[in-house]
């Protein structure tokens, strides 16, 4: 029932061959640590083999938390953490995780081991995504439903609000550019792209995209920037330094958010509606593979530090998923909240 396709073949250190699943050599190159990945998104340093203890799952329909075993892969612990969480990443220091209540108003701050909360940044205008810039400087919150963009001044967790920007409708995903002078935002009710001059804190430009554009992955050097468009059943790539399409990568209904393998060539898409997840080659620009017989809405994803499991939640089934890696194939589900969004666990793949 559960398929892995692939549609061509992949190159692994200067070897290309038409492959029936991954072999080991491909993914023990890519779960050696990272030291160049953006801030608040890495491994931690020094981690390679130690392996994840808890799964932090978001359920944004309960507004709640599940707390889940990874070893037994049984839910510990479920509770209330404020209204509609969706996101959640790393403080640059790698120690503190933060939920976004988007309706809640708030940044909860929890301890990424062991899922206990440890404080909250009150007063943070409906946090749907969040995102520190890569220099650490730069705090930005997208206001999805009340389409605005906050940026702040940071350090850590102190906050400073620098200016809020209003744009048009929906504002989802965030991309920074390297040197993190820019900050690429998704508009998914008005299918836009907007880019944003974090240094002014102003709209350098907006541009049009496909149907209801949500996750956002900047490929190696800054070269293009891939969008989920949801609306439709593919990723955009986009040259965004001539704001300019560059082609359509045909991957499923629902194309939505994004997570890299770790070997700084190939990420994973989720496409919600199709349901499957789709593999692409960010140097040929085109699809490998896709894991298909999912269950309903894959969204959020992340990767186990030995860069062998996958997790997934599917929000539309209530559950989290379980993906063999070398074999592309779901190993389990476990059911959790109502709606659930964000996944999270420590350590982890790198993010490159």
């Amino acid at each position: 029932m559960y398929k892995f396709t692939l549609f061509r073949s992949i190159r692994i250190i200067a070897a290309s061959a038409l492959l029936t699943s991954f072999p080991s050599s491909f993914l023990l190159a890519q779960t050696a640590p990272n030291t160049s990945a953006p801030l608040g998104v890495s491994q931690p340093p020094g981690v390679t083999n130690t392996q994840p203890k808890l799964a932090v799952i978001l359920n944004s329909g309960s507004a709640s938390v599940s707390l889940i075993d990874m070893i037994t892969r049984q839910v510990v612990k479920t509770f209330p953490v404020g209204k509609e969480p969706h996101h959640l990443m790393m403080t640059p220091d790698q120690k503190t995780l933060l939920v976004a209540n988007a309706a809640g108003n708030d940044v909860v701050l929890m301890n990424p081991i062991t899922g206990e909360i440890t404080g909250r940044l009150p007063s943070i205008i409906d946090p749907y995504q969040i995102g520190y810039s890569p220099n650490r400087k730069w705090f930005v919150v997208n206001g999805n439903r009340l389409n605005r963009v906050d940026i702040y001044a940071a350090n850590g967790t102190d906050l400073k609000l620098a200016k809020t920007i209003k744009l048009a409708k929906t504002p989802s995903h965030i991309a920074f550019t390297a040197d993190s002078k820019i900050a690429f935002i998704t508009l998914q009710d008005s299918s836009q792209l907007a880019a944003i001059d974090l240094e002014t804190q102003t709209v350098l430009w907006t541009m049009p995209t496909g149907k209801v554009p949500a996750g956002l992955w900047m490929t190696p050097g800054d070269q293009y920037l891939l969008v989920g468009i949801t609306g439709e059943d593919n990723v955009q790539v986009i040259d965004w330094k001539n704001r300019k399409e560059v082609k359509r990568i045909p991957t499923g209904k629902g194309a939505h958010n994004f997570r890299p393998l770790g070997d700084k060539r190939h990420v994973f898409v989720s496409n919600r509606i199709a349901p499957s997840i789709s593999l692409i080659d960010m140097q040929t620009l085109e699809k490998t593979g896709d894991i298909t017989g999912l269950p309903s809405g894959p969204d959020d994803m992340e990767i186990t530090p030995d860069g062998k499991t996958m997790w997934v939640t599917f929000r539309f089934a209530k559950k989290v998923g379980i993906i063999d890696i070398p074999s592309m194939k779901l190993l389990d589900v476990i059911p959790v909240g109502k709606s659930p969004h964000g996944v999270f666990f420590y350590p982890r793949a790198s993010w490159e």
